[in-house]
């Protein structure tokens, strides 16, 4: 394995052939155990480059723009960036980010349905023109600090089940749509298409059918008011899953291809953040301390005893929580469970265990209840699928460290990039050809590379 390391912005690591992610974290997990065993991602970024194939192959010519808020960081904006995806930004820290790779405005969207005044000028002084909008409040606020700003209408979609309120929050009915063109007629601001956004839990597909049919009606409204459409969001909530993403295609192309053809000049988009990012990134976690507690107390409520009362049970605390790479957790169900990094017997006896983060605040609770050998101080666990939701910018709450990241992409994903001339001399600067036991400083690497 060639490794690269960092500088002051960052570096990817290329694997030989027959390297694994595996023995990435496994070196990593060395260092880190001598050096001082700080928490680390390790992302492989060719996982980008094989998701974005897989959409070209299945949902083309819809083009995606991907939700900066889901991972900023900048391994994977500069290789999404380079693959000719577009972003969907919700702060001006984001289009920042973004117009700091060369982006374009054209291929920048604002899609914070809460926008702050001083932010949407910024986004006026910087042309990025398209905005979402879903309320008249909204819709006056950006009249008057964007006269260039074309608008998409945010409408509610129908799913309205148990996991899906949040889906009410934004979003605006088809009545309120006709009052929304009314008030962007008297203000001279242009509505240029719709947004929707079906949630990656949502299991009826059903949804898109209905929420096309919707745009659909209001793009024929926006006709009666002389405005000229020519955009369709259809929204992020795509998993990852290949599987998802066909079975979505399958729903959606038909009613595309009868409301909104290639003829009638409507361009179609979508948002998918989870979908590229989130199996692409590792954590590595270490054990900071641990005891045992009593078994009724590690139980959920309403969970019957069926266990020795002689039997151990274990409380960890883990070097990263809820106040940084595990912040989700306080609004969603963890979608991943941990592996222990160290061998042991396939015999080995397990225990009730729950994971907390090293804040020591009884939100900071990672695991309720799972079943792993016992554990040492020292040792490490490792979560996959953590590469959505969890990279952004993160608390320091009792001033721990953020955990480190270490970009990595094996050769065939490096060469696909260039045979296929993706690859930008800017990005292709963040390979170095350094073995991985030789420490360099970044003036060494640069002399090297020369």
């Amino acid at each position: 394995m060639k490794g690269f390391l960092e500088d002051a912005n960052y570096s990817i690591g290329l694997l030989d052939e027959g390297a694994t992610l595996a023995d990435v974290i496994d070196n990593r997990i060395y260092e880190h155990t001598h050096s001082g065993k700080r928490a680390f991602y390790v992302g492989d970024l060719g996982k980008l480059v094989k998701k974005n194939t897989q959409w070209q192959n299945v949902m083309a010519p819809i083009k995606p723009f991907y939700p900066v808020r889901c991972n900023s960081t900048p391994g994977v904006l500069e290789i999404l960036g380079t693959l000719g995806v577009g972003f969907a930004c919700s702060s001006k820290s984001e289009m920042v980010l973004v117009q700091d790779l060369g982006i374009s405005p054209e291929n920048m969207i604002y899609t914070n349905p809460c926008k702050q005044a001083s932010q949407i000028k910024y986004a006026a002084k910087a042309g990025i023109n398209i905005m979402t909008c879903d309320n008249d409040i909204e819709l006056k606020k950006i009249a008057r600090n964007h006269p260039n700003a074309k608008l998409l209408l945010h409408i509610a979609t129908e799913d309205i089940t148990a996991d899906e309120e949040m889906n009410m929050k934004f979003g605006t009915t088809l009545k309120n749509c006709r009052h929304l063109m009314e008030c962007a007629k008297e203000l001279g601001v242009q509505i240029v298409g719709v947004k929707f956004h079906v949630s990656g839990s949502c299991k009826e597909l059903q949804t898109y059918i209905h929420a096309i049919s919707d745009a659909r009606c209001v793009f024929d409204m926006a006709e009666e008011f002389g405005f000229k459409m020519n955009m369709l969001d259809i929204g992020g909530g795509f998993t990852g899953s290949e599987l998802q993403l066909e079975e979505v295609n399958h729903v959606i192309r038909p009613l595309l291809d009868v409301y909104f053809p290639k003829e009638s000049g409507v361009n179609v988009i979508a948002e998918p953040g989870c979908y590229y990012v989130s199996s692409a990134f590792t954590l590595a976690v270490n054990i900071v301390a641990k005891k045992t507690v009593e078994y009724d107390k590690l139980l959920p409520s309403g969970v019957e005893q069926s266990r020795n009362d002689d039997e151990p049970v274990f409380t960890y605390y883990i070097n990263d929580g809820v106040y940084g790479s595990f912040a989700n957790k306080l609004s969603e169900k963890l979608n991943t469970i941990p592996e222990v990094h160290k061998k042991y017997k396939e015999d080995e006896p397990l225990f009730a265990s729950s994971l907390w983060g090293p804040s020591c605040d009884e939100l900071d609770q990672i695991v309720e209840n799972c079943l792993l050998p016992e554990l040492s101080v020292g040792d490490w666990l490792i979560f996959d699928n953590m590469g959505s939701g969890t990279l952004g910018e993160q608390s320091t709450f009792n001033d721990y460290q953020r955990p480190l990241i270490y970009y990595m992409m094996s050769f065939s994903d490096w060469d696909e990039m260039q045979d296929a001339g993706i690859a930008s001399d800017t990005l292709m600067k963040n390979f170095f050809f350094v073995p991985s036991c030789i420490q360099l400083s970044p003036e060494d690497r640069f002399s090297t590379a020369a």
